[in-house]
């Protein structure tokens, strides 16, 4: 059966619910599912949990979700460039708990592999830790992180073939490859489609953790915080 869908709404028909968990790739607004967010806007779930490295910007990414108020869970690594993030965390409407970058990325990772918990020493002796289960090994204290499995992975990737097989583009791979595995529905969109199998030894996400797959829509990639300075100019001297 194919994986290709006709676009975005298709590909999430019948697996959005209110309260589904999602665990969406991106790393601000790079390597972003902007599509696949927007279906879940327009979709009007709530009592949305995301589990994602932070949610873009007002406006944008993640920051459409939370604008519409179907959100009201996050955990996240930090809150970034998201006043609306910030404030809806400040008033208390909106239930944060914040991870370590690395703590999260493994969380991931670990429900993807199976994987039910592990223990590291990023976050001892600080509200990280608070409630959970601690242990000593080899003298030095470490806390116990549960793994994330999600209902639903949000997947950006640059190029797939007809099995399924994914591979990214620098940067925007970031959290993509690990909620690629950790989704028990694994959504994907992609810039292009390969006619063709990709070359095994450049392939980062098997095809086995694909469910389903649409082609991006053609779009201005936004950057998140844009810092320029004048060109040097080579000496005449």
């Amino acid at each position: 059966m194919s994986k290709l869908r006709s676009d975005a709404e298709e590909a999430l028909r019948g697996v959005l619910t209110d309260g589904t968990t999602l665990a969406v790739g991106g790393f601000g607004l790079c390597g972003v599912p902007n599509d696949l967010i927007e279906v879940v806007r327009d979709s009007g779930v709530r009592d949305l949990t995301v589990v994602s490295n932070n949610m873009g910007v007002d406006g944008k990414g993640l920051g459409l979700l939370l604008e519409n108020e179907q959100v009201s869970r996050v955990i996240a690594s930090y809150v970034g460039e998201n006043k609306r993030f910030a404030q809806q965390y400040l008033d208390g409407t909106l239930e944060v708990e914040f991870a370590p970058q690395g703590t999260l990325s493994e969380r991931l990772r670990a429900g993807g592999a199976g994987i039910a918990a592990f223990y590291t020493r990023a976050g001892v002796g600080t509200p990280v830790a608070e409630g959970k289960p601690l242990a000593e090994f080899d003298g030095r204290t470490y806390v116990q992180e549960r793994a994330i499995v999600a209902d639903v992975a949000l997947v950006h990737a640059h190029t797939a073939d007809p099995a399924g097989n994914l591979v990214y583009r620098a940067s925007a791979r970031n959290f993509n490859p690990i909620v690629a595995t950790c989704g028990r529905v694994a959504v994907v969109e992609v810039e292009h489609l390969a006619d063709e199998h990709l070359d095994p030894e450049r392939i980062v996400t098997p095809g086995i953790h694909v469910d389903r797959l649409v082609r991006a829509k053609p779009r201005v990639k936004d950057i998140e915080k844009r810092t320029v300075r004048p060109r040097a100019t080579a000496s005449t001297n």
